[in-house]
């Protein structure tokens, strides 16, 4: 190589470097295939263009960089195998081969803990409660402190009694020093739901409050309810019209959205039971078109025409393909989609809107108890999420003015008492006969990627319905904000 082509070379590498952090994806992306056009021997290139194609959701590109890092020898190559991984996982629905680069990535280093841990969410999402828990315990055996390994050791864990071995591996752990906030969320969640299924509520309620105020911590956000006011009436002043159904419009997926832990991953595997539905999972696809496309959303929508929307929905149905999935009969369940029923009806303006709802005492209590990201910070303090459930409620009142013949409500309460008429309800309103499998969703094999993937692979229970109760001492205020109504 002359000097020249390597002056030429570290002017390209210059170039993508200083773009990284600019948040110009597209031409970091562009930037780095320039870098490598013309010195493919980067194995470091490829992988950092790996991850900008991955941010950029494009996946099989993203894998065939990580394939030439590989390729050329990269240092580390478990942390490739790793992201390709997540890769086929979390965007591509190929858990198989998912399972397979987790694999390589423990054969090249068999100490490399987020391969383990990685392992173990994989046997989970398919319900191996013993693989996982393997995994698990394997990654902490490698580092016996970590909080994480810990944490999901404890979220397999079944028990009896509030003096388990594994409860009091949490106490310790949340008593030792040098954790960061994140880890200390990470125990308190796991500790709250042991102590809860062992009946100590109490104890259950300040593992949880503890965790929150970590969660918290570790975002360094705190909720605004202006900014959660202005944000929904917004939304409503910028899709305040309905739009026609449209006589040929070929079939779209069913919607299935609501408060999350309000019951929506119970209503997928509802469906996921009926011969004609395929489950799709709770798919980012709406979402990331918020984020990626449409920002700033929803004002760069004010006056858009059909030609947008039309994009918009060749767009949904290439990323549905790319999952080997099919809009017609397909369940996309994003509970926070709610707040996008309105872009999501332009899109698909037949769709048809299943509206999970559950008793506000209770849907509140358990989103404050759930390990949710921490940038959703209505979730840690029952105020906030109450405030968020007004808003929440609001919002759908708004979408069920426009739409009233496209969105249906299934009561979580009422399906878990006396489940054949909302099931059938539910069912015909989207346009399926009655098929008796319906009524065992537990009996449904596959992946299942939800924070309550244990929960719907049990029969039908209400231990969940009327909750609050067991917390009522500690709940005042809710109950004060919110009401008290029959489960």
């Amino acid at each position: 190589m002359t000097k020249a082509d390597r002056s030429d070379i570290d002017a390209l590498a210059a170039d993508a470097y200083a773009l990284q952090n600019s948040g110009d994806i597209a031409g970091v992306i562009e930037a780095y295939r320039k870098l490598l056009s013309v010195a493919p021997e980067r194995p470091d290139d490829w992988y950092n263009l790996g991850y900008f194609q991955k941010r950029a959701r494009q996946y099989e590109d993203a894998l065939a960089s990580y394939e030439a890092a590989l390729l050329h020898d990269i240092r580390g190559p478990e942390d490739v195998f790793l992201n390709r991984a997540v890769v086929y996982a979390d965007a591509l629905r190929r858990p198989e081969d998912a399972s397979l680069e987790l694999e390589k990535a423990v054969a090249a280093n068999p100490d490399y803990v987020p391969a383990w841990l990685n392992l173990g969410n994989l046997h989970e999402d398919r319900g191996a409660r013993s693989e996982a828990l393997q995994a698990y315990n394997k990654a902490l055996e490698i580092e016996p402190g970590n909080a994480l390994a810990l944490a999901r050791v404890a979220d397999v864990s079944e028990i009896e009694c509030a003096d388990a071995p594994i409860v009091g591996r949490l106490k310790a752990a949340l008593a030792s020093r040098g954790l960061t906030e994140m880890d200390k969320a990470d125990i308190g969640f796991a500790l709250g739901r042991l102590l809860d299924s062992a009946g100590e509520f109490d104890g259950a309620f300040a593992a949880y409050s503890d965790a929150n105020t970590a969660s918290q911590n570790a975002g360094g956000q705190r909720y605004s309810r202006q900014a959660t006011e202005d944000m929904m009436r917004e939304i409503a002043e910028v899709f305040s019209e309905a739009v026609p159904v449209q006589a040929t419009e070929a079939p779209s997926p069913i919607f299935i959205c609501g408060m999350f832990r309000s019951g929506s991953s119970l209503l997928e595997r509802i469906f996921a039971a009926h011969s004609k539905v395929t489950a799709g999972g709770e798919l980012e696809i709406v979402p990331a078109l918020v984020a990626q496309q449409l920002n700033p959303y929803p004002r760069s929508l004010l006056n858009a025409d059909d030609r947008i929307y039309e994009k918009l929905k060749d767009h949904y149905c290439d990323e549905l393909q790319r999952m080997g999935l099919q809009p017609a009969f397909t369940t996309d369940k994003r509970p926070d989609n709610f707040l996008h029923i309105g872009l999501i009806k332009r899109i698909f303006p037949n769709s048809k809107i299943i509206h999970s709802v559950r008793n506000p005492l209770d849907n509140c209590l358990s989103v404050f108890f759930a390990h949710l990201d921490p940038r959703m910070t209505y979730a840690q303090s029952l105020e906030s999420a109450a405030h968020w459930h007004f808003e929440y409620e609001r919002l759908m009142a708004h979408w069920k003015r426009l739409y009233p013949n496209d969105i249906h409500d299934v009561f979580y309460d009422e399906l878990v008492v006396d489940p054949k008429p909302e099931i059938k309800g539910m069912l015909n309103f989207c346009g399926l006969e009655w098929e008796d499998a319906c009524l065992s969703p537990h009996s449904v094999t596959g992946v299942v990627r939800t924070a309550s993937s244990w929960q719907v692979r049990k029969p039908l229970y209400q231990k969940s319905s009327g909750r609050y109760r067991n917390y009522r001492c500690h709940i005042r205020d809710l109950v004060r904000l919110l009401g008290e109504t029959k489960p």
